[in-house]
């Protein structure tokens, strides 16, 4: 299974953890996803390859800005 880990600006409280895992969650690409405001950083598990700029739109559409992206392998 692959995870993607992103950084993102822009999020202040468990509440836009909340919007974005909610949001992502919706891709049927992915299988779990885990927010964190605090350090600035979403982490992903995929269930099958997506492509990166929908995860991107997806974030940058509720207002947060990504800065940053990696892809590991686990």
């Amino acid at each position: 299974m692959k995870e993607i880990k992103i950084k993102v600006k822009g999020m202040h409280c468990e509440g836009c953890e909340k919007r974005i895992k909610n949001s992502l969650g919706l891709l049927d690409e992915i299988e779990n996803v885990i927010v964190s405001f605090t350090n600035g950083e979403v982490t992903i598990k995929l269930k099958k390859e997506i492509n990166l700029e929908i995860i991107k739109e997806q974030i940058e559409d509720l207002g947060f800005e990504v800065i940053d992206n990696e892809k590991s392998n686990s």
